[in-house]
Parts: structure tokens; sequence; C-alpha cells
């Protein structure tokens, strides 16, 4: 619980108490607005060569030494340059620029939780899909609303030890997991990253403790991605993953029985690719954020017929 001091504003820095109400500093003032490939997501098993309208306001609940967007997730909301955009105006936008689906990104849409919501409902008003790319830290039954309206998700389980959270990030593990669960019951399309940091999270135990969660709590199919770390924000001394590295820990969750592994912030052809779990077909070749090839018919394995994991229209 954030107790807030009147005329203080809490750990998140977006939320404030204003002659004794709790009140967001951010609602309807994005920080940042742009259409990105929905492979930067990252997401591989959703819609996959389409363009998604992407949001966020500054602030975030943790405090991640190694944020990659430090910026404006550790920002002040009252230092950043400032958008005016209603949820009815992001979902016209959308619908402007032909984006069949809004992305809650960059940041934490849980720090803008209400906006995130009401554009949510907006969107889906609309026929247009909700993506959340989030830590997942976050108590059950906000979440359970907000995925209520959440079409698909990334969410980046950041290490599996309760000790990285509370050290590296101010956290703790339990509730992202508790998150991740939570997500995938309710019918959400969700993809996992974790951001491979040499020294911290990197081990074989790590690796091999982290992918058999995901297997026995999420699936063999649910597309992981592990992404290669580069010095940022107060981690400014750790060298970047080496590509072996991730080779490795892609190596480790295959063999430990997941279906679809990707490597990220590298362009490694293999490990960009989708391919059948059945028979080794090619369906889905990749390029960095591009799509060369998308061979899924009706979602489903053109060779021999296997259904896929994902959103594919």
């Amino acid at each position: 619980m954030c107790e807030i001091a009147p005329g203080q504003s809490g750990v998140c820095r977006v939320r404030a108490n204003i002659d004794g109400k709790i009140k967001s500093l951010t609602y309807g003032s994005p920080c940042s607005i742009a259409i990105d490939p929905v492979e930067k997501k990252p997401l591989y098993h959703f819609l996959p060569g389409s363009q998604i309208l992407s949001l966020a306001t500054a602030g975030c609940n943790l405090r991640c030494k190694f944020c990659q967007n430090w910026e404006i997730s550790q920002g002040d909301p009252h230092d950043m340059q400032n958008y005016s955009a209603s949820p009815a105006e992001l979902v016209a936008l959308a619908e402007e620029r032909g984006c069949h689906s809004i992305a809650y990104t960059y940041t934490d849409p849980v720090v803008y939780y209400e906006y995130a919501l009401d554009c949510s409902k907006k969107a889906h008003e609309a026929g247009i899909r909700n993506v959340l790319v989030t830590a997942a830290y976050v108590k059950p039954e906000p979440w359970g609303e907000l995925c209520r309206f959440t079409d698909a998700a990334n969410i980046d389980l950041k290490a599996f030890s309760d000790e990285f959270y509370r050290n590296i990030c101010g956290a703790a593990l339990q509730p992202v997991l508790n998150a991740l669960v939570a997500a995938k019951d309710t019918g959400v399309m969700l993809e996992v990253t974790n951001l491979v940091i040499p020294g911290l999270n990197d081990s074989d135990a790590d690796l091999k403790n982290l992918t058999r969660w995901v297997k026995e709590n999420l699936g063999v199919e649910t597309p992981l991605h592990f992404s290669r770390f580069f010095p940022q924000y107060h981690m400014i001394d750790r060298d970047p993953t080496p590509k072996a590295t991730l080779r490795r820990s892609k190596e480790i969750a295959e063999s430990e029985g997941l279906k679809h592994v990707y490597l990220g912030n590298v362009i490694t052809k293999a490990a960009e690719n989708t391919y059948c779990p059945g028979c080794g077909e090619l369906l889905v070749e990749r390029h960095s954020y591009a799509v060369l090839r998308n061979n899924i018919k009706e979602g489903c394995c053109p060779e021999c017929d296997r259904e896929i994991y994902g959103v594919w229209r």
C-alpha cells in the first residue's frame, strides 16, 4: 500500500494527494505516442506484420536499475513534453492511421491504470484490440478488470528470483507470477520477455527455473523472448549480454520443452522466425521488425494443420 501525504506524490510519481484525495497526474496526458510494428512490443504471435498505435505516460511503480526507458519511466510528469489525448481521441487516431490495435507500453500501464482502462473500453467499442506491455506488478482486482478488455500482453518476467526483484527492481516476484497466471486464465494471448543481464539472472539455474515455471504454469506454447541487455540508467558499468549467452538461454528453454523461443535486441535469423512445433515448417519469417513471409492459414500450419497458439487475424 502506498500512503501519500497531502501535497506529495507516490513512488510512481504520477499519483498525488491533492486536497486529501489521490489523483492521477497523467490521465489523458501521454508523453509518448507512436506507431510501431507489433513485433517491437515484442509480440510475435499477435497479428504479425501489423502496425500498432503505442502510447505511454510518465512514471513507473518499479525502480529497475537497468531500465531501458528510464528517461520517461523514472521521470516526473511535470518535466515531460506531454500531449493531450482523451480515450476517444486515441481511438479515433488509431482508426485514422489504420491501426487495428493499441498498445499501452514504454513505461507501465498499471501506473496510468484508469487511462489505460478507459482507452481499452473505448477501443473495444470501436472493434480495436488492446495490448499491454507491462511488468504486471499489480494487485489482482484491478488487474483482472484490465484483463477483461485486453487481447494480448507481453509481460516482463525480469528474473525467477524474489531477491532480484527486491534488490534490483524494488518489487517482489510473486505478484508478477500471479498476474501471469491470471492473464492466461482470463484468455489474454500471452507472451513473456526476460531481459538477460550478465551476472544477475543468466546462470543455467536461473534460466532453467524460469523456463520450467513458464512451461508448468503457462504452457509449452507460450512464446518466450530472451532479450539482450545494454548498459542503461544505474547499470552502465555492466557489459551487454554476450550473444553466446542468448543462444544458451534459447537452448535451455527449448530443452525444457518450450516450443516458441525467440531472441530480442539482436538480429539472429533463426531466433526470429516462428516454426510449427509439430512438423517444423517455417511459418513466419522475420528480419528485425519486418515480416518477410507469413504462411499461417486460418491459425494453423499449412503442412500438418496443427493449430498455432496466437491471434493471427
